[in-house]
């Protein structure tokens, strides 16, 4: 019997990227004949979800999830993360639609995927590779990294990283009922789930580049979550004597 071909999906969350996701889906698609694309948009009043629905009458590998009103990047990723178990899907990205994470890496992190459980793509893990962004940001970004690492332990370089892919089994064996966060506290701590829980986690390195169009959804209280994220991650641990 022939074996089934992998299966991979491109899970992209949006607010307000008409501009950008009409371009981003067809680059996307280019890069392995096993990709399918999942946008997960928050009723973005700019016609983001219209601009989808246009490619799926044209392509049955493009997909769409709409949701009432704005309801945050974590809830949104979870949300996909279901249809992607429920659907038999083998690999999962996360993906930002806004070009700051260029399609052709997709094939870097899905080579990598075969042989670990969860790839990050990382902008820090072989220096700094980021463009375009002002220092102040590159600093914040930077450190917040570095003080992940040193109070949580995990060996992770990137862990806000926004770009990665997942087996299937890393998000069967989290409870993703459980997961609360957003943002980039929201990758810290399914990073960190996936740690604890013994699965292979990889970096890559990728060449981050500010967005082309849109509006940056950065806010005080996405980095704050990230710095509460992190103590709560490393008492849970504890308490659980892992």
């Amino acid at each position: 019997m022939a074996k089934r071909k992998s299966r991979a999906l491109v899970i992209i969350p949006t607010y307000n990227e008409a501009e950008n996701i009409a371009r981003l889906i067809p680059k996307i698609l280019e890069q392995d004949r096993s990709f399918e694309v999942l946008v997960v948009d928050d009723n973005s009043p700019d016609g983001t979800g219209t601009a989808v629905k246009k490619i799926m009458k044209r392509n049955a590998k493009v997909h769409l999830i709409e949701r009432p009103e704005k309801m945050g990047l974590g809830t949104a990723y979870v949300t996909g993360f279901r249809y992607a178990l429920k659907e038999g899907f083998d690999f999962m990205f996360e993906m930002d639609a806004d070009f700051s994470h260029s399609p052709s890496a997709l094939k870097t992190l899905y080579a990598q995927a075969q042989q670990c459980d969860l790839v990050i793509g990382s902008r820090y893990v072989s220096g700094v590779n980021v463009v375009n962004w002002p220092m102040r940001r590159l600093f914040l970004s930077y450190s917040a990294n570095l003080y992940t690492r040193m109070v949580t332990g995990m060996p992770v370089k990137d862990a806000t990283s926004g770009f990665k892919c997942y087996r299937r089994k890393v998000l069967e064996n989290i409870d993703l009922a459980a997961i609360r966060s957003n943002g980039y506290a929201f990758q810290i701590e399914t990073n960190f789930l996936a740690w604890k829980r013994g699965f292979r986690v990889c970096e890559t390195p990728i060449v981050f580049v500010d967005r082309r169009a849109g509006v940056s959804k950065m806010s005080r209280n996405i980095v704050s979550e990230a710095a509460w994220m992190v103590w709560k991650l490393k008492i849970r641990s504890v308490l659980d004597g892992k």
